[in-house]
């Protein structure tokens, strides 16, 4: 049967080792994996050729000389344009018209594509459009209201606001009212979340810190890694597009609504209890138009899965052997100190030996393979 979009790096990889390691029939393996002989050629060439696993990503098909692509010139203003208006295709062509830059609509969607200024989802199970689950816990949102200052603390003292939506009901799980976005303080009010609601099946959060990290490929963070070992599954939304997270962006509006008009708080104490307050009042007075004028608090039930202190191991292949990292999210390995990935500090993480190469694994997600000579290494990145 044919790869699915989101595994079939990861089937390539797994071909690719299995016809090195040639326990089986070559044609045996490619009726196995449901491709031809010819496709599997090409991935162990490439394998071959490259040397590493991180390489198996689907190339380019573009000629190496285009005679009739579209002038640089123009192309480099259509780029700046499409990065300043975000618009599509059809809007830019009128524009460019304007300044005697005469491009099909056509030609315009292929440079927006080639120059990587489509907006698409992350890989990661991101949303790209409005959506409600149809049961409470099915989908929590979460995300940090921009942060404001506290003037009865003294200067250089803010507020950050956490909120937590259930996504079904609109029920508001927890409005925190932090001194930071940094990690401790935010694992420290989702885990209050957990232990008093429940664990929801899905997470949504936007690219910001402490949810995503530019330092490695998956944009692993000790949060999400938190999060992930809880068994919830772990969505972003698409980047510039805070319309993914409509319900809770609706949400911080109407409290900022509120303090605009009650008054904002000045200290931290003060914002929790105004939070606290705000929140009695949305999940239980508040009419909702998107639940036919009823309150959230009519449509939510608690999650009937409890929070793991100690969560359940990941069962990782019996090929691989399990190891742990160290505090800084290296690897010791037969004398070498290797590093992985700095928000796996202290994780399980299987590995498995192919080729004088060492992939790190983390769940189901391929971390790094790392040259046991050089010990250089690479992310994976798909």
């Amino acid at each position: 049967m044919p790869w699915e979009e989101s595994n079939r790096v990861d089937k390539r990889r797994e071909f690719v080792i299995l016809a090195q390691e040639g326990g089986q029939s070559f044609t045996a393996l490619c009726r196995r994996f449901g491709i031809s002989r010819k496709t599997g050629y090409k991935w162990l060439k490439r394998y071959r050729e490259t040397g590493t696993l991180t390489d198996l990503e689907e190339q380019s098909r573009r000629p190496l000389r285009s005679p009739g692509r579209t002038d640089p010139s123009q192309e480099r203003r259509a780029v700046a344009l499409r990065k300043e208006l975000g618009w599509g295709a059809r809007k830019l062509r009128i524009l460019l018209a304007r300044e005697g830059i005469l491009l099909s609509e056509a030609t315009l969607n292929r440079i927006i594509q080639r120059n990587g200024l489509l907006k698409r989802p992350d890989r990661q199970g991101q949303a790209i459009q409005r959506f409600e689950r149809r049961y409470p816990n099915a989908l929590w949102q979460m995300d940090f209201k921009g942060h404001f200052p506290l003037v009865g603390e003294g200067r250089g003292r803010r507020c950050y606001p956490l909120s937590i939506l259930d996504d079904h009901s609109r029920f508001l799980i927890g409005l925190f009212a932090l001194r930071s976005n940094r990690t401790e303080p935010t694992w420290d009010a989702l885990r209050y979340a957990f232990v008093r609601y429940g664990l929801p099946e899905q997470m949504l959060t936007d690219h910001g810190s402490p949810f995503w990290s530019t330092t490695n490929s998956h944009g692993l963070t000790q949060v999400n890694v938190e999060i992930m070992n809880q068994d919830i599954q772990l969505l972003h939304g698409a980047i510039r597009h805070p319309q993914t997270q409509g319900k809770v962006e609706r949400l911080h509006r109407t409290l900022q609504e509120e303090m605009n008009h009650r008054g904002q708080p000045q200290t931290l104490t003060e914002c929790q209890v105004f939070f606290n307050a705000f929140r009695e009042r949305y999940n239980r007075e508040r009419p909702h138009e998107a639940l036919g004028m009823d309150v959230p608090r009519a449509h939510y039930t608690a999650s009937a899965r409890a929070y793991t202190p100690v969560p359940k191991p990941w069962a990782y292949d019996p090929a691989m052997t399990v190891r742990q990292l160290n505090t800084q999210g290296n690897l010791d390995y037969q004398g070498q100190r290797l590093f992985v990935c700095e928000a796996l500090a202290e994780q399980w993480v299987g590995t498995l030996v192919f080729e004088g190469k060492l992939m790190v694994q983390f769940r189901d997600l391929l971390i790094r393979e790392i040259d046991l000579q050089t010990r250089h290494g690479r992310a994976f990145t798909s």
